[in-house]
C-alpha cells in the first residue's frame, strides 16, 4: 500500500466519521489534523459531544456501525462505553472522543495538541 492511498483511507475514514456524528446530531464536530506533530500517536482526532448519555450511546453506535459497513473497518480499541460519559473509538489513524457535553467542557481535550489543525463541521450547535 502506498502512502498516497494510506492518506486516502484514512480521509475517507474521517468523512465516515463525521457524517455519521452529524447524522445523529452530535454538536460542535470537529477533527484534529496531528500529522505534523512527531509526537502524536495517530493521525487524526475527531471530537464531538452530546447532551446526554442516550445521545453519546447513540452516537458511538451509530459510528461503529457506519464504519464498518462504509469502510469495513472495526476499532482497535474503544473505552468509556459502560458509562457514556466519554467514549474514545481507536481506529489507529483516527481517534474519535464522543463526550457528554460537561466532561468535554470539563477536560477541553482541544487546548491539549495546540499545534494540531482544527476543522470544524457543520453540527446541531
Amino acid at each position: 500500500m502506498t502512502r498516497r492511498s494510506e492518506k486516502t483511507e484514512s480521509k475517507v475514514l474521517l468523512n465516515t466519521i463525521v457524517e455519521s456524528m452529524q447524522e445523529k446530531k452530535a454538536r460542535k464536530i470537529l477533527s484534529m489534523d496531528l500529522g505534523n506533530i512527531h509526537t502524536a500517536v495517530t493521525k487524526y482526532f475527531v471530537i464531538c459531544h452530546a447532551t446526554s448519555k442516550t445521545q453519546v450511546d447513540a452516537i458511538y453506535n451509530y459510528v461503529i456501525d457506519m464504519v464498518h459497513k462504509d469502510c469495513g473497518e472495526k476499532p482497535f480499541n474503544r473505552e468509556g462505553y459502560e458509562n457514556s460519559e466519554w467514549i474514545l473509538i481507536d481506529y489507529v489513524d483516527v481517534v474519535v472522543h464522543i463526550f457528554l457535553e460537561e466532561i468535554r467542557t470539563f477536560y477541553q481535550i482541544e487546548d491539549l495538541w495546540a499545534d494540531a489543525t482544527l476543522k470544524e463541521y457543520e453540527s446541531d450547535e
